[in-house]
């Protein structure tokens, strides 16, 4: 399920984004609830559910009803934009540079992997109609203070940023779409592949004949971490060296005369 980002009333979404309006002065009912209350409650939920999640959920965490809600947030569209916007808070708005710009791209590398393991329905949320909140913005500006810390000129690193940032989101994907393909299909990862991987062999014995180079690929591997299923553990692996290949490519971009 793809989610995207300002579907809402713009005035209404940009306000409560940056607070430039306080919802808790408008008149109706206010027994302890603010905007503040009603996001961490819907993050905690989209934890637990998904970015399906409704708003009679995010009420019944507060204790209260969804009707309750609409007095501080417009509704579903505006919620999501501002679920987003708090769950980037959590990160680093900067980092030190002291071992130099790469192991600071490392540092915000795995942090956002992290971040995205902790609140996988973020990867919900299409790429296509940014949020435009604070803590976005943010996020993107430590980035960017990294790599203009390379003295490449803009134009290569508004590429670069944008490789670095798709490169870990997609990694990320995969894997919170194999921790929940168990859920969603009611067959765990080990009982597929052997069930499919047995009777392709079966059907198509020369496979490694037919396709060596590929064999090449999976010769000499071992798992990354044993007790991960084989896709995840493929994906840490591909994270890991492809994190280093991007990292190589920026250190040999600024080493160019």
């Amino acid at each position: 399920m793809v989610v995207y980002a300002g579907q809402g009333d713009p005035r209404r979404s940009i306000e409560l984004l940056w607070r430039a309006s306080v919802a808790e002065n408008r008149p109706g009912p206010k027994p302890g609830l603010s905007v503040d209350a009603i996001v961490d409650a819907a993050v905690e939920v989209a934890d637990e559910q998904g970015i399906a999640f409704s708003m009679r959920a995010v009420g019944e965490r507060l204790g209260r009803t969804a009707m309750a809600l609409y007095t501080y947030v417009p509704g579903k569209n505006e919620l999501v934009d501002l679920m987003y916007d708090r769950a980037m808070a959590e990160l680093p708005a900067s980092y030190p540079l002291d071992d130099g710009w790469r192991a600071a791209v490392t540092r915000w590398a795995h942090d956002m992997w992290e971040f995205y393991s902790r609140h996988p329905w973020m990867l919900q949320v299409s790429q296509a109609r940014p949020v435009l909140g604070p803590h976005e913005f943010a996020v993107i500006e430590a980035l960017a203070a990294i790599l203009v810390s390379t003295g490449l000129p803009g134009r290569e690193l508004r590429g670069i940023a944008g490789a670095v940032n798709y490169f870990v989101r997609g990694a990320a994907q995969t894997v919170a779409e194999a921790r929940a393909a168990g859920g969603a299909t009611g067959e765990g990862d080990e009982e597929w592949w052997y069930a499919r991987s047995a009777v392709l062999l079966e059907i198509e014995p020369d496979l490694e004949k037919k396709f060596p180079m590929l064999h090449v690929l999976e010769s000499d591997r071992e798992p990354v971490d044993p007790d991960l299923p084989y896709l995840e553990n493929d994906a840490v692996e591909n994270f890991r060296s492809g994190l280093k290949v991007l990292l190589d490519g920026i250190e040999a971009a600024v080493a160019k005369p």
